[in-house]
């Protein structure tokens, strides 16, 4: 029997569309880490974490005959759990405490975030400039790390960094005219 480290992506994957149990269990075992981290992110609950993550690799499994391998295998994996995450917010109509704000940057209304729903903080980091955003994505929902996303987009991790402080600012910013609006507005 083969161990894990010896499967390439395309066998384990090839091995989980034809339903090889063990293929199965070593993607799982491969990929689950890393995606339950990214949901531990939205909630400290770990049962709810561990409820959204299975039902994550559960659409991941479904879907899998349809990877085409013209990206990260980790990355649509990661997307499809992500969808699950947001579903699952959407369904509980619960509020998504979604940024990462540092210490050291400006405090922004409380309220604003408290007040946002998943799909509106979707649409305020759709507002930000496309190379920020893109960081901001990699390093706030998906989890990398800046030398990794340096790697990822070819770019310097000092300007990684970078991408990610203008984000954070910008979407601050955008945040506390969100508030202002909804609270004057309705």
């Amino acid at each position: 029997m083969l161990r894990k480290e010896q499967y390439s992506e395309q066998e384990l994957v090839k091995g989980c569309v034809n339903n090889d149990r063990y293929c199965q269990e070593i993607f799982y075992r491969k990929y689950f880490p890393a995606m339950l981290r990214m949901v531990l992110r939205y909630t400290q609950d770990r049962e709810v974490a561990m409820e959204i993550a299975n039902t994550g690799f559960l659409r991941v499994f479904q879907k899998l005959d349809t990877f085409s391998f013209k990206g990260s295998l980790e990355g649509w994996v990661r997307r499809l759990v992500f969808h699950a995450l947001s579903d699952h917010f959407r369904r509980k109509k619960e509020p998504v405490y979604f940024l990462d704000i540092e210490e050291r940057d400006a405090p922004t209304n409380s309220n604003a975030l408290s007040k946002l729903y998943f799909e509106d903080i979707l649409s305020l980091v759709d507002k930000l400039p496309a190379a920020s955003k893109e960081v901001f994505w990699l390093y706030a929902v998906e989890g990398y790390t800046h030398v990794e996303i340096a790697e990822k987009v070819n770019i310097s991790v000092g300007t990684s960094k970078w991408h990610l402080s203008n984000a954070r600012k910008k979407l601050k910013t955008l945040l506390d005219s969100y508030y202002n609006y909804k609270h004057y507005a309705g």
